[in-house]
């Protein structure tokens, strides 16, 4: 099996744990904060995480993954604005209508898209772009009901988009820069969020829902669910670092938009929650969307692959010949004394 198949296996492996565990761990939550009425979602979050890392430390001790140190304010920056990012969407939720926070949801995407393309330089095809705008409207559709406005929800929404989006950039930029895994990157990087939502989780808990996590009345079935949740957990998180290391933010962002519409799905099964035409439609136009991305997605990676092997013979064909070779600054020179021969190589930037 070649380098490429291998990654794509990799990569297909990689999207279906995520949308399998992030799918179990929605409806564990579900059953969790509806029926039992644990609402705590920031402190369970912090609590996912200490359980994470946890798993991970075990797996490391197991030698299941190398531990590889690096740039340690590179780390606590990424680990903290993760988990104040987190926050910031649950206080999104708690200020906002639903219809509104799905909106926030929907506008990452384009955040994203806008941030990589000014900060980043990347490029993004108007087939892509069309097959983007193709997604969020279906999900739009499907998921976006009432939209009530106040001036607290909507600065928060705002913080939450960018915080998100920058984090998610960064979970890309930093596996490539440091050539550290998605294991280690969130071993490293979990401590951090783990402790910044543990530290303001109960108070943004309390604020949104005037309840005490502490004072919660735990019976047997809510600390079930809540293991449960703890466990589906070490997937999600460990899927979401290795999606975005092995794709891109965005195409993480498309994975988040059919785990929605796949819950949607399972709950009018499974929950009999309320379904109606437009819910239909919407993920209709959604799975669309998907398919149409996936596709364009795959010809331009394999146009770079192509790319990429027409190329390598030809720099190797000028390496070879001493006339480009000398025109590029890598010819033999001789001084004039000695016969001493010495090879110069022009200075490359790191951008060569």
């Amino acid at each position: 099996m070649s380098e490429g198949q291998k990654f794509q296996l990799g990569t297909i492996g990689a999207l279906s744990l995520s949308v399998v565990s992030s799918v179990s761990i929605v409806i564990c939550n579900k059953a969790l904060i509806s029926t039992l009425g644990f609402t705590f979602a920031t402190t369970l979050t912090s609590w996912h995480l200490l359980v994470t890392f946890c798993s991970l430390h075990v797996a490391l001790w197991m030698k299941m993954f190398e531990h590889k140190p690096f740039d340690p304010r590179a780390v606590m920056g990424f680990g903290i604005l993760n988990g104040i990012s987190i926050g910031l969407l649950n206080l999104s939720l708690g200020f906002n209508s639903v219809g509104f926070y799905q909106m926030t949801k929907l506008a990452i995407i384009p955040c994203t898209v806008l941030l990589e393309t000014l900060f980043f330089r990347k490029k993004f095809s108007r087939k892509i772009q069309f097959s983007l705008t193709i997604l969020l409207l279906g999900v739009g559709i499907a998921t976006v009901t009432d939209l009530q406005l106040n001036m607290l929800g909507s600065v928060l929404s705002l913080l939450a988009v960018v915080t998100t989006c920058v984090a998610q950039i960064m979970t890309n930029t930093i596996q490539k820069k440091f050539k550290v895994s998605s294991t280690q990157l969130l071993y490293q990087s979990c401590p951090y969020q783990a402790i910044t939502l543990f530290v303001t989780g109960p108070f943004l808990d309390g604020l949104l829902t005037n309840q005490n996590v502490f004072a919660f009345k735990y019976t047997s079935q809510v600390v079930f669910f809540i293991v449960l949740s703890c466990l589906i957990s070490v997937s999600v998180n460990f899927s979401t670092f290795l999606v975005i290391g092995k794709t891109s933010p965005v195409t993480y962002q498309v994975l988040g938009h059919l785990k929605t519409c796949l819950v949607l799905a399972f709950g009018y099964v499974l929950l009999r929650d309320p379904f109606d035409w437009r819910n239909i439609l919407g993920i209709l136009v959604a799975v669309i969307g998907m398919v149409v991305y996936s596709y364009y997605c795959s010809i331009e990676t394999q146009q770079k692959a192509s790319e990429t092997s027409t190329q390598l013979p030809q720099m190797k064909e000028s390496e070879n010949d001493p006339l480009i070779a000398a025109e590029n600054g890598s010819g033999v020179l001789s001084d004039g004394g000695g016969g001493v021969q010495q090879k110069t190589v022009a200075p490359r930037s790191r951008g060569d």
